[in-house]
């Protein structure tokens, strides 16, 4: 069924601007398990957060947008970096979570 559905792909994501201690990771976590994105996010020490999706790609897409002008409600996003989507054999994670 995932074949039909367009397969599966991933991307990782580094989220730059005012986006810790504004529960950026907990609203990352919501809206990823409302489209049934995979992966995980965490806090890095340089202040970023770093994460990993995977998923259709039409998914994907949404969350990469709302990564990029979304966020949680007090976040300040200045940009995100992606690396290419690449297209997966199947589902690496089983849900998605936050990493401490």
């Amino acid at each position: 069924a995932v074949m039909a559905s367009g397969g599966v792909y991933s991307c990782e994501f580094e989220v730059f601007g005012r986006v810790q201690g504004v529960y950026f990771r907990r609203h990352a976590l919501k809206k990823a398990r409302t489209l049934g994105i995979r992966g995980w996010c965490m806090n890095t020490d340089v202040g970023t957060v770093k994460g990993y999706i995977e998923g259709r790609p039409a998914e994907i897409n949404v969350m990469r947008e709302w990564l990029k002008t979304t966020g949680s409600p007090e976040s300040n996003v200045d940009r995100v970096k992606f690396s290419p989507k690449r297209q997966k054999q199947g589902y690496g994670y089983a849900n998605f979570h936050i990493r401490p």
